[in-house]
């Protein structure tokens, strides 16, 4: 399996068999050009939204006429399971920026999380839902969504194999978010290789977790 960070909270996950899922796509030039990661351009098979927000659910123009999962629940699609847990996206239930969905699917036997704009630490009940994880994809920038101290918090409860931040400030996302260099600087097992992809097999997973940091593809 493949993973491509695309950019802001969007991922690219290219199964063995050559299926393909987009996490949360961005709106080019969106918010009055603070989005500048550039259109994906990819044949996408199946497209995993989990809120209803412009830089996250941007299905428009994408090509192969994808299958959208944006509820919450649980569906079979294209061979994948797909969970969507309800959580939000700040500290008060919802009140202040709505709903956000904690989505999770398996691929080539590897169970992928990806978090959205989570803005608060998930209790016991999500995380006993979300079971072993993996692969996480976490946002770090704060504002918006959980810090980097929340963050860190998030790994290490649910230990993942590899954690990839998402969702923080760089040269192409002006949002009043910090930099990934926030949430990595007091951390050892961090790998940056200056990729913007990564390719995972479950037999080499790492027994402890490494946290990658991806360069926007886009």
């Amino acid at each position: 399996m493949k993973i491509k960070w695309c950019g802001h909270a969007s991922f690219l996950i290219t199964s063995n068999t050559g299926l393909k899922i987009l996490t949360d796509p961005y709106e080019p030039g969106g918010f009055g050009g603070s989005i500048r990661y550039a259109p994906i351009e990819e044949t996408i098979d199946i497209v995993t939204v989990s809120h209803d927000h412009a830089d996250h659910n941007y299905v428009k123009n994408l090509k192969g006429n994808p299958v959208i999962f944006n509820k919450e629940g649980e569906a079979i699609l294209k061979g994948i399971t797909f969970k969507a847990i309800l959580s939000y996206h700040d500290h008060s239930q919802g009140k202040e920026r709505g709903k956000n969905l904690i989505i999770s699917f398996i691929v080539d036997e590897i169970n992928i999380c990806h978090l959205g704009d989570l803005g608060h630490i998930p209790d016991e009940n999500i995380i006993r839902k979300l079971g072993k994880v993996d692969i996480l994809l976490i946002p770090v920038g704060g504002t918006y969504t959980i810090d980097s101290t929340e963050a860190s918090k998030i790994v290490k409860t649910l230990n993942p194999s590899i954690a990839i931040p998402m969702h923080y400030k760089t040269s192409k996302c002006d949002f009043p978010i910090t930099g990934v260099e926030e949430f990595i600087k007091d951390k050892t097992n961090v790998k940056r290789e200056g990729k913007t992809e990564i390719e995972v097999n479950k037999e080499d997973l790492p027994s402890c977790t490494e946290i990658i940091v991806l360069n926007p593809a886009l």
